[in-house]
């Protein structure tokens, strides 16, 4: 961290939502194919019932986050360096923590590549003249041209505008529902906070436990975007001082309001997914998968804004699955290279070998995704695959954040017993709901 960037947070509130930006590149990368498949696809299979899974999902994980942001402010450290001090055995040169996010990230290949063949599915339905394949190509040139700079303001700025314009116009989808055969009722809404899990929809809410609201992954990068934010640079390095306590409590202030702003946004989408799914789809019969997937789910808008609102469907859909892989790719190109840190690939604090890293993957992960689409076709599928890795991945993100807590609580920098009871109860819910979920389903 250089001290020449070190600055005192804002004061006024106003001021304070010049700084805000992480939790935005944050819901981009939610509001996508946890929302748009994965959620709708378990209001679709369980009805209302299984509506508490989407909000513990959202609202619990949160609690992690802050930890995490919190670390990565007050340590400057790259993440993949923090997890590789963590207890427990190691394998070469990394710990099983760092291990560990390198294998299951790889994992959810899948997951992303169905994110990239849904993206060249909708535009297929928009523009037919050219065929998936085609798309699928453009799509992935396109994405790496975007990341290939590595510009954190470009990348802010459009998932900021790509995340907005969808959250308006689910939310007005689920607003015009009341005025259709398929609106649903309070009694309806109260019927899915009862905390039922049928056996039959174990492994699609499993999956969406764990790819919706802040996934594990997302927590992860979360740490890289408060750091290309600036918020670390802004503390500045730990002197011990007094001053420098007031300074990251004030930046970790701003960092929280960032946090909880970007929860608000997505949980109204993911609620607003699931709930619309739970009321137009359920019932219907067998979700088809493949092609036919996007264009199916298509009909949550159309039964509730009429035929005209497939286009806008269409587009927004678009738009929701391009901004999480955009994210995603912005993250792992910063992920793989801190790893390869950690692993001796790639020498610690050499910056010209980092970028030229994250210039190398700007390319390949686009690739690679879009041959797995190629080989399996089966988005759907391989969305709520990606969603089960997340919760598996949970597990190792836990571990981390009960380790930063207690070095933060050294440092003072905790928020008292109203943090303290948060964080414990989103550990736990975390764990005893990934251990019920691998209980039932194995």
């Amino acid at each position: 961290m250089n001290p020449k960037s070190v600055q005192e947070p804002p004061g006024s509130f106003l001021k304070k939502l010049r700084f805000l930006g992480p939790g935005f590149i944050l819901s981009a990368s939610i509001v996508g194919s946890g929302e748009l498949i994965a959620t709708t696809v378990l209001g679709a299979k369980a009805g209302f019932i299984t509506f508490w899974v989407i909000l513990v999902s959202c609202l619990i994980k949160v609690a992690i986050q802050l930890e995490f942001g919190k670390n990565a402010i007050v340590s400057g450290k790259p993440l993949m360096q923090e997890f590789n001090q963590l207890s427990g055995p190691a394998f070469g040169k990394a710990n099983w923590a760092v291990w560990s996010t390198f294998v299951l990230t790889s994992f959810k290949t899948l997951q992303i590549g169905g994110m990239m063949g849904g993206s060249a599915i909708v535009l297929n339905l928009i523009f037919p003249t050219l065929p998936i394949n085609i798309w699928l190509l453009l799509l992935g040139i396109s994405l790496s041209l975007l990341i290939y700079k590595n510009y954190y303001r470009l990348i802010e700025k459009a998932s900021t505008l790509m995340v907005f314009g969808f959250t308006l116009f689910t939310i007005a989808s689920l607003v015009a529902l009341f005025y259709t055969p398929f609106a649903f009722t309070l009694d309806d809404v109260l019927s899915g906070l009862t905390f039922k899990l049928p056996q039959e929809v174990i492994f699609v809410a499993i999956a969406a436990f764990g790819i919706t609201g802040v996934a594990s992954d997302e927590i992860i990068a979360y740490t890289y975007w408060c750091q290309e934010k600036g918020y670390a640079a802004y503390v500045g390095p730990n002197d011990g001082s007094e001053s420098w306590k007031k300074r990251a409590r004030g930046w970790i202030k701003i960092m929280y309001l960032d946090a909880f702003l970007a929860m608000i946004v997505y949980t109204l989408v993911t609620a607003a997914f699931y709930l619309l799914g739970a009321s137009v789809l359920y019932g219907q019969g067998q979700i088809p998968d493949g092609n036919d997937l996007i264009n199916y789910l298509a009909t949550i808008y159309t039964e509730s804004l009429g035929p005209g609102a497939r286009f806008s469907y269409l587009a927004g859909a678009f738009f929701a699955l391009y901004s999480s892989i955009f994210a995603s790719l912005a993250y792992w190109s910063r992920l793989y290279p801190d790893v390869f840190c950690e692993l001796g690939w790639l020498k610690r604090g050499d910056e010209p070998g980092r970028k030229r890293w994250v210039g190398i993957l700007a390319w390949a992960f686009p690739a690679i995704w879009v041959i797995t689409y190629l080989f399996v076709k089966l988005p759907g599928f391989m969305v709520l695959s990606g969603g089960i890795v997340a919760s598996v991945l949970l597990l190792v993100v836990v571990a981390a954040a009960i380790k930063f807590r207690a070095k933060n609580r050294e440092l003072r920098l905790t928020s008292g017993f109203g943090s303290e009871l948060m964080f414990w109860l989103s550990a736990v819910a975390i764990l005893s709901v990934s251990a019920y979920g691998i209980w039932k389903l194995f």
